[in-house]
């Protein structure tokens, strides 16, 4: 996001101000330690400090509060599911089969604590050489589309796997910041059209919405 080295987040009484970066609020539990501090913790321990920064931060008139989450089917993500109201979830995965059993899991517990999965991500879908411009499914084809249509859900987009990304990203200049007329930064701006769609198609909920990434 960009945000420089060492941030910290204000403190008022309580409650923490999220961290402004291209005019979003975050909030990260890297802004609590240092980057070479491991976060060595039970489950209940990433669980409550999950709920602490959702509930400890004095998030300003948002509309939308995506949550990124670790791969898995853990603590951090029965918590979330159980104790805040979600509208949905987003199932990013890679195509190749391993990842795609990940993924079959993150749905089925999804569907278990009943959160609705809005569609499916499919991330490093094709590599694209930076040298010719050579687009090629390194990973396989069709792992997200085959695992939206097993269970009817939505394949949102197709991501590439591109130099010119992770180098912007790792600069603290997310494409659409970078370059927003770059064929990446439509397929952002399309992924994060269906998902409002779907949101509102499937009836808003009160309060903050709450989207989970899991990747």
């Amino acid at each position: 996001m960009g945000v420089a080295e060492d941030t910290k987040p204000e403190i008022q009484g309580e409650m923490l101000v999220p961290v402004t970066a291209h005019g979003l609020q975050c909030m990260s539990m890297s802004f609590l330690a240092s980057d070479r501090t491991p976060a060595v913790w039970r489950g209940p321990m990433a669980a409550g400090a999950l709920q602490q920064l959702l509930t400890q931060t004095i998030w300003q008139d948002i509309e939308y509060l995506v949550v990124d989450m670790p791969p898995g089917t853990g603590d951090i993500q029965l918590t979330l599911a159980q104790r805040v109201p979600i509208d949905g979830a987003i199932v990013v995965t890679t195509p190749q089969d391993i990842a795609l059993l990940d993924a079959r899991k993150g749905i089925e517990m999804f569907r278990r604590v009943e959160v609705p999965v809005l569609g499916i991500v499919e991330n490093m879908s094709t590599h694209i050489c930076s040298s010719c411009g050579h687009e090629e499914a390194i990973f396989g084809t069709d792992g997200g589309e085959k695992i939206a249509r097993e269970y009817g859900t939505k394949l949102l987009t197709q991501l590439p796997l591109s130099l010119s990304v992770r180098e912007q990203i790792d600069a603290g200049k997310p494409t659409l910041v970078a370059e927003p007329e770059a064929d990446v930064s439509q397929m952002f701006r399309h992924l994060a059209r269906q998902v409002v769609e779907s949101i509102t198609v499937s009836g808003a909920s009160a309060g903050p919405r709450i989207t989970v990434v899991d990747d």
